[in-house]
């Protein structure tokens, strides 16, 4: 079996040195905390704090809008002060939470030693009710709430989880260091979804370019039967779900379909470590592990943020935005998106920053297709990029659904190997976004009619 993925993918240099081996160090908390409602994919949560209340640490500040949706818990202890609207880095408004910091006083539930708990007596449902109620979301980007991959459509049965250590997006090193910090909980976190599913297979796939965690993840795993590292070649994006199945298990996912159509559960390293203490420390999701690198940057390292901080307040931890910042990446240099507002707070979204000097943050012009078809060979879901480009900048959307742009993952391999320099990604993002909501708006106008034929009958 092969150690990567089948199809496409490119090979860009990795820059994970700056950052690398560099401990997790925690941010210290903030003056005025500000929590985004918006925090997964899906319903956003519904505030059920007022203007005035006292919170603490892990008390429920929103409840999960839907079953596609996750609570929001309070990363801090303080004062509601009010419920409006903020920005993300993109300048888009969302909904808030604001609370003035008032010391940091937890709710006492919350179990905050460092003692290793691996026994668990809870049955499957508990576990996975657990996890709902955490507000545990996939931190490898998507944010998907966790709780609904651990429930199997009906006709659906899940056989092996596989965990992604993978952390292929340059520059990023959080999972990396994760893994060698908090290995143990992570395999007890393993534990606990294989019960809440009921199979007793797990992979963990890690790249090679991470040797001491590959050593290190192997001798907890060898303790445990079901439990193996399969050590993958260096191939971005093989941290995409379908690419890790493909790679560790040799499974390929078809168009349109979901991991468990091949038996399949992919959780994130940190996301299993966020189960771990939500399971056994009762412990809510109101903090992650982020990066924040680059050339220029004078104390690049692995940081853990509470959610609500702002993320200048981190960037000053770091050392402060270098003098030839070009631009500031939410995200690794290939998936991640350019900000526009350092003084967002950190969510469950945020997994690093990138510095980009101004050398290398300019775009080239873009030149004429010369029909070379490196994008179609670096495509992971085997799509036709300049195709699809062309389609999308012609506002050709029914075709674009026909060529299974839904499929595409955003990883930009397309515009990273385009010798025109062509804004392939940009305008494939611009068709996916349109072609979704019109699939959303059918399906939608479908549910209606058949409600209404229903309520005739």
């Amino acid at each position: 079996m092969s150690n990567t993925f089948r199809i496409g993918g490119v090979h860009p240099h990795d820059n994970k040195a700056f950052s690398a081996h560099k401990q997790i160090t925690a941010v210290p908390l903030p003056q005025k905390a500000i929590i985004p409602l918006v925090q997964h994919i899906g319903a956003p949560a519904k505030a059920i704090v007022n203007k005035g209340d006292k919170v603490r640490v892990g008390q429920v500040l929103a409840e999960a809008g839907g079953f596609v949706s996750a609570p929001i818990h309070s990363p801090v202890s303080g004062t509601v002060t009010k419920i409006d609207t903020t920005t993300d880095a993109w300048g888009m408004p969302m909904p808030a939470i604001f609370i003035d910091v008032e010391g940091d006083e937890w709710l006492p539930e919350i179990d905050r030693t460092d003692t290793l708990k691996t026994d668990c007596l809870l049955s499957p449902k508990e576990i996975i009710n657990k996890i709902q109620a955490a507000g545990i979301v996939g931190l490898g980007g998507a944010c998907f709430p966790t709780h609904v991959k651990l429930l199997p459509p009906p006709g659906k049965t899940a056989e092996v989880l596989v965990v992604n250590g993978v952390e292929c997006e340059p520059y990023l090193t959080c999972d990396h260091q994760l893994m060698l910090e908090h290995g143990e909980e992570i395999i007890v976190g393993i534990q606990l979804v294989l019960k809440a599913l009921g199979i007793q297979k797990a992979v963990i796939g890690i790249e090679k370019n991470k040797p001491d965690a590959i050593e290190h993840m192997t001798k907890l795993a060898n303790r445990h039967l079901g439990i193996e590292v399969k050590p993958l070649a260096l191939k971005y994006p093989q941290g995409g779900e379908k690419q890790l199945i493909d790679a560790c298990i040799g499974r390929q996912v078809p168009s349109g379909c979901l991991p468990i159509e091949v038996g399949a559960v992919v959780d994130n390293v940190a996301t299993l470590y966020a189960i771990y203490q939500a399971v056994q420390k009762n412990k809510p999701l109101i903090s992650r592990v982020m990066t924040v690198t680059g050339k220029a940057v004078k104390n690049p390292g692995n940081y853990e943020v509470r959610f609500g901080t702002p993320l200048s307040e981190v960037i000053a931890l770091a050392g402060g935005i270098p003098e030839n910042t070009g631009k500031i990446i939410g995200g690794g240099p290939m998936m991640g998106r350019a900000m526009q507002n350092v003084d967002m707070p950190c969510n469950k979204r945020v997994s690093g920053l990138l510095f980009m000097q101004d050398c290398e943050s300019v775009r080239k012009e873009p030149e004429n297709c010369i029909r070379c078809a490196k994008c179609v060979s670096a495509c992971p879901m085997g799509l036709e990029p300049y195709l699809l480009a062309k389609l999308s900048a012609a506002q050709n959307w029914e075709r674009m659904e026909e060529l299974n742009i839904m499929d595409c993952i955003d990883c930009g391999c397309c515009l990273f190997t385009c010798p025109s320099h062509r804004p392939l990604l940009d305008y494939i993002r611009l068709g996916k976004g349109k072609v979704g909501g019109i699939i959303r708006a059918r399906q939608m106008a479908a549910q209606a009619a058949k409600a209404q034929a229903e309520a005739k009958k």
